[in-house]
């Protein structure tokens, strides 16, 4: 793992890698950051808050959970003059491993780096998974609604890693189950995790 610094973007709820991340900007502090990141086409950690809010509080220091992921800004869409729109895609995850606040009130975090999975086959046993992830994407194609769905092409169905992250993010799982999925280094124990909470 390599250790490095990175600005921090806490949110309720975070990102998986290759996941979507859709966010309007509107304080400084992130206006700022994300222009930065925009420019220079670098990416910022996404980390889920233990305690505290997303927006500042002057004197409040955030709880931040000790797992989180590197968010890559694709798209950057202009509302207003201090609003931003913005689409993310995950990247690489990492362990924090300390944080303070840096320039402008950006918080920044000191990072291990985390591997990226590696691509793995889907077990037969958990096959259906799969099969019915890729008839959710098949219906809204159908419906002319892919543009909506919350998923970057490609479709990796037949990839263990994937299709578990896609899962761990778009069901209702409450959030310390989500942390759990995210931190698991194994994609097939990540898959047999996610299984059971899979629609009848």
């Amino acid at each position: 793992m390599s250790t490095s610094e990175i600005p921090l973007f806490p949110l309720q709820h975070g990102i998986y890698p290759d996941g979507m991340l859709q966010l309007q900007i509107f304080e400084v502090r992130y206006l700022d950051l994300i222009k930065r990141c925009h420019q220079t086409q670098t990416p910022f950690g996404v980390v889920w808050l233990k305690e505290g809010h997303e927006v500042q509080i002057p004197g409040e220091t955030p709880q931040l959970h000790p797992i989180g992921c590197m968010a890559h800004i694709r798209d950057v869409t202009t509302l207003q003059p201090a609003l931003l729109q913005i689409k993310c895609q995950g990247g690489i995850r990492f362990e924090l491993i300390k944080h303070e606040a840096g320039l402008y009130g950006v918080w920044m975090g000191e990072v291990n780096c985390i591997a990226m999975d590696e691509a793995t086959a889907i077990p037969a046993r958990y096959q259906a998974s799969a099969d019915l992830l890729g008839q959710w994407i098949v219906n809204a194609q159908q419906r002319g609604l892919e543009d909506q769905l919350p998923i970057f092409k490609p479709y990796q169905l037949d990839d263990c890693a994937w299709v578990s992250n896609r899962w761990a993010e778009i069901l209702p799982i409450a959030m310390n189950e989500k942390l759990k999925l995210l931190s698991l280094t194994d994609p097939v124990e990540r898959l047999a995790q996610v299984h059971p909470y899979l629609p009848d």
